[in-house]
């Protein structure tokens, strides 16, 4: 599975269920957007467990993304989980900051000593590995450390893709970056280019600014593929959004909590990642188009706040959720959300990295040595 499938997936909802293992790190990275340590917890393993053994080959999500924290703090966990979403035809893919590769090129001579055992049986079993490199992480993790462990991988067969940051698309870090990965590659690894954001550690960081969206109409039409994957969060609450700020962040709006693993079966989260009218409503149009055609002045006004404030607003406007519930309700809402995404797989996986990461490096996701 190669990072192309992935991001052509994500528009798709429920086709991908983004999870975090633990919130647990060893490394320190300043633009770290969840704020990991090794102090920090995560959700409880049997519970994670359970959730992924409730997939069925008739109900289940296409993929199964582990991120962190760091996964590979929890090899065993990491690994079991990718053989449950096999069993039930789930694929899966794992985000690592490859803190075990810390000093793999001073020890080159040594044969298959980069990926300790325990980590490697998880990396075979997964089907993606996607590495984290960055001018952060290179302060933690020698850029050499982490070509030669992708090396060690892409030998085993499993593909690999990199997660790059820099602080805005121009920045000379990630033309540099991205030339050396295609030359120490020849194409075969893509790359997902994305811009720091604001959150977690990255929002102490001086000069990080939450980005500027230009202005919108509020009446056009803005699909969020982003509240098309339900994510588990680090204390084992399900909702709909991949958002930082929602992950994190205590009470969940309404039309965002999906459920919890402790509770709830894959199925009963996806019935409701798919039946909301709320949510069939910001991925058809968005939640400022909501507020502006349904609420009233004060709902209006919420959306200029940007969308992601917006969409956080909609349990206090209960007419923009009155007019969802209207419009969105029952097949014809069903009809309208299932077209929504597919015009957005068929744009492709470059134009979903577009609109949702550092354009100018959008093409870097589906490179031609990749395999298919």
């Amino acid at each position: 599975m190669e990072l192309a499938e992935l991001m052509a997936l994500r528009p798709e909802p429920a086709a991908g269920l983004l999870m975090m293992l633990t919130r647990r790190c060893p490394l320190s990275c300043a633009h770290c957007s969840t704020d990991s340590t090794m102090a920090a917890g995560g959700p409880d393993p049997d519970h994670l467990l359970r959730f992924v053994g409730s997939f069925t080959p008739q109900d289940r999500p296409d993929v199964l993304m582990m991120t962190g924290g760091e996964p590979l703090m929890m090899p065993e966990l990491s690994a079991e989980l990718a053989v449950r979403a096999r069993r039930a035809g789930t694929r899966s893919a794992l985000l690592t900051g490859a803190f075990f590769a810390r000093g793999a090129a001073r020890g080159a001579s040594r044969a298959r000593e980069v990926i300790p055992a325990r980590v490697r049986r998880a990396i075979d079993a997964v089907d993606h590995l996607s590495v984290s490199v960055d001018a952060f992480h290179e302060r933690e993790v020698a850029r050499a450390d982490v070509f030669r462990m992708v090396r060690e991988v892409l030998d085993t067969g499993t593909s690999v893709s990199l997660h790059l940051v820099g602080t805005d698309p121009q920045d000379p870090y990630l033309a540099e970056v991205t030339a050396a990965v295609r030359r120490a590659f020849d194409d075969r690894v893509p790359m997902l280019v994305n811009t720091v954001r604001a959150v977690g550690r990255a929002a102490g960081r001086p000069g990080t600014r939450p980005p500027v969206a230009a202005p919108v109409d509020p009446l056009r039409s803005t699909p969020c593929s982003m509240a098309a994957w339900p994510v588990v969060t680090a204390d084992g609450t399900v909702v709909a959004c991949c958002n930082q700020d929602v992950v994190d962040r205590r009470p969940v709006p309404a039309h965002l909590l999906l459920g919890h693993v402790a509770e709830d079966e894959w199925g009963a989260v996806r019935g409701r990642t798919l039946a909301s009218p709320v949510l069939r409503s910001v991925r058809s149009g968005g939640p400022l188009r909501l507020l502006a055609r349904h609420g009233g002045p004060a709902a209006r006004a919420a959306g200029e706040a940007g969308t992601c404030a917006g969409c956080r607003a909609l349990p206090e406007h209960p007419e923009a959720l009155a007019g969802a519930a209207r419009v969105a309700s029952g097949p014809a809402g069903a009809l309208l959300d299932r077209q929504a995404a597919r015009r957005r797989r068929e744009a492709g996986p470059v134009a979903y990295v577009r609109r949702h990461g550092c354009a100018a490096y959008a093409d870097l996701v589906a490179l031609p040595g990749a395999a298919p």
